[in-house]
């Protein structure tokens, strides 16, 4: 929507203040057509296989990769960052092998519910805001369930750069933080995209268990731990289990040795403070369905199902080297289902030390 370069100045400077005051920790602004290489690093991403399982990633391609054609009507692409810095050490747990690990993002309630809820009311502001000064408006709102690649799309707004680890890193709000996305028919002033800062550095890629960067700025998400205990669908490759440690939903690690973080800007949200902790391995293998889905209701967890996330526990029982643990993964050996009954076969022999060689893995 074409309107007075001064209005549309004006209105920036609003919106910047109201997306703070609705407790976004940053915001920044770029053109739908500002990430032209995206789409050939996704067509390689997705040619090589890394994707893995994800089908959705190599579905609607075409919107993902040019946001252009996502909404042809879009003239600007509002990128909001929303703290969820913790305020623990997230490796801490990984050295008490008898506990769950589980990533800082899913702590607490549901972050697609949460930064939804807020885009919306910072969306409703400017569509109204438009109006006073006889501009009209129109705008969807994204949060990570859309084709829509968030991160180009932050670093072309200005709120930081795609570091070695392919997560965005920002000088003011280090690496704990989610993204979502306002497009508009507005066309408002736009930011200057932020540089790669991360210069020498290689702690990320060094700490990663399972190598899942092949290259600086390269993942393969077939050997992310966060993707091997979300996304993945049945039996992990027996080669990767041991690495997996306790960690039982996502991987922290990349993240955490960010030397960036001392900049991280501080969660404002009360709803991402620690609620799920770091429960006893034996107290989790004990869930069926109903338990589980009581357990985690409101939690990003409650999405990967039962089955999955105690497969991801018998897994973590046989790396944590403790044999009192072995009645709880026992019971699971005849779990109805496969990979459940799969990862608890290899827990038993790694805890009882033949190191999980007879695998019965399926699929």
């Amino acid at each position: 929507m074409t309107a007075p370069a001064g209005q549309m100045a004006d209105l920036r400077v609003r919106l910047f203040e109201t997306a703070r005051e609705a407790g976004f920790s940053a915001i920044g602004i770029c053109a739908p057509d500002a990430i032209p290489g995206a789409a050939g690093r996704l067509a390689a991403f997705v040619a090589g296989g890394r994707h893995g399982q994800m089908g959705w990633m190599a579905e609607r391609t075409a919107w993902r990769g040019d946001p252009t054609a996502l909404w042809p009507e879009a003239r600007s692409v509002v990128m909001l960052a929303e703290a969820y810095s913790p305020e623990y050490d997230p490796m801490a747990v990984l050295a008490h092998r008898d506990r769950a690990a589980v990533s800082c993002y899913a702590q607490g309630r549901d972050y697609h519910d949460l930064v939804k809820k807020r885009l919306k009311a910072v969306g409703r502001w400017l569509i109204a805001a438009a109006e006073k000064v006889s501009v009209p408006a129109e705008i969807k709102v994204f949060v990570d369930t859309a084709p829509v690649m968030e991160k180009p799309l932050g670093q072309a707004a200005g709120l930081g750069w795609q570091g070695k680890h392919t997560n965005l890193v920002g000088r003011e709000l280090g690496s704990w933080f989610f993204l979502g996305a306002i497009f508009t028919t507005l066309d408002l002033p736009k930011d200057l995209a932020e540089e790669d800062r991360c210069g020498s550095c290689r702690a990320c890629l060094d700490i990663c268990p399972t190598g899942a960067f092949p290259a600086p700025y390269q993942i393969d998400a077939r050997r992310c731990i966060s993707y091997l205990t979300i996304e993945h669908r049945g039996p992990v490759d027996p080669s990767l289990r041991p690495a997996l440690g306790n960690r039982i939903y996502g991987c922290d690690d990349c993240l955490a040795v960010c030397p960036w973080n001392k900049f991280a800007a501080a969660a404002g949200e009360i709803g991402y403070a620690v609620k799920v902790g770091a429960p006893p391995l034996a107290e989790l293998a004990a869930l069926d369905d109903a338990a589980f889905r009581a357990r985690f209701a409101g939690s990003p967890i409650k999405r990967i199902g039962r089955d999955r996330f105690v497969r991801n526990v018998a897994y973590a029982i046989g790396n944590s080297g403790d044999p009192t643990l072995v009645p709880h993964v026992q019971r699971l050996v005849c779990d109805p289902d496969a990979a459940v009954s799969d990862a608890a076969h290899w827990a038993l022999a790694r805890l009882s030390g033949r190191g999980g060689d007879q695998d019965r893995t399926e699929g």
